[in-house]
C-alpha cells in the first residue's frame, strides 16, 4: 500500500471527509486529494500530525507495505482518551469559535477534551463559564478540584462552595471555612457543624 492508499484508509475508517482532515491539518481539500492520489506528498510536520491522529507510526505510513493492521504497535502505548477523543470540531463559529470542538486541546462555545476551553467546558483540565473536570475552574465549576463563583467538587474554593474540603464565603461540606460556614467541621464567623468554630471580631 502507498502512503496516499494509507491515508485514504484511515480517513474513511475514522469517518472524515477530505474537508474535516483538511480543516484539522490546516492545508485545503485539494491537498488532501493529491496527497491520497499520490501526487504529492505530505510534509514532514503533517505526517507527524496525520501519525497523531489516526494513532499509526511514521514508519507505518512511509514504508510501502499491505500490512493493514498497524494497532497492535500502538494499543499499549495509546491512552483512553487518545482513542475516544478524535479531533471533530463544528465549522459553525458563535463569537469566532466553533460551536463545537472535541480533542486533546479542545477550544469551542462547547469543548470537550483533555484540556478543554469554552463557555462549557468538559475535560480532565476544564476552563469556562460552565466547567466539568477533574481541575475545573469556570464561573458555575464541577470537579474534583474546583474553582469558580459556584463550586462543587472534592476539594471546592469559591464565592459560594460546596464539597468534601470547601472554602468560600458561603462554605459547605464534611470540612467547610467560610463567612457562613456549615459542615462536619465548620469554621467561619457563622458555623453550623459537629465541631463548629465561631469567629467574633473585636473592635
Amino acid at each position: 500500500m502507498t502512503l496516499g492508499d494509507k491515508l485514504s484508509k484511515l480517513r474513511k475508517e475514522n469517518n472524515y471527509t477530505q474537508e474535516q482532515l483538511a480543516d484539522i491539518l490546516g492545508v485545503s481539500r485539494q491537498a488532501i486529494s493529491k496527497w491520497e492520489s499520490n501526487i504529492t506528498y505530505p510534509e514532514t510536520d503533517k505526517l507527524i500530525r496525520i501519525s497523531e491522529l489516526f494513532n499509526c507510526s511514521l514508519d507505518y505510513l512511509l514504508k510501502d507495505t499491505e500490512e493493514t493492521d498497524n494497532k497492535k504497535q500502538t494499543n499499549d502505548e495509546v491512552s483512553f482518551f487518545r482513542k475516544c477523543l478524535k479531533e471533530r470540531k463544528s465549522k459553525k463559529t458563535v463569537w469566532g469559535m466553533p460551536m463545537w470542538h472535541i480533542g486533546k486541546n479542545a477550544r469551542g462555545f462547547i469543548a470537550v477534551g483533555l484540556n478543554a476551553r469554552g463557555v462549557i467546558a468538559v475535560g480532565l483540565k476544564a476552563k469556562g463559564i460552565v466547567s466539568l473536570g477533574m481541575l475545573s475552574i469556570g464561573v458555575l465549576s464541577f470537579g474534583l478540584f474546583s474553582l469558580g463563583l459556584l463550586s462543587i467538587g472534592t476539594f471546592a474554593l469559591g464565592l459560594l462552595s460546596a464539597g468534601c474540603f470547601s472554602i468560600g464565603v458561603f462554605a459547605t461540606g464534611a470540612i467547610s471555612l467560610g463567612i457562613i460556614s456549615l459542615g462536619a467541621i465548620a469554621i467561619g464567623d457563622f458555623s453550623i457543624g459537629a465541631l463548629g468554630k465561631y469567629f467574633k471580631t473585636t473592635n
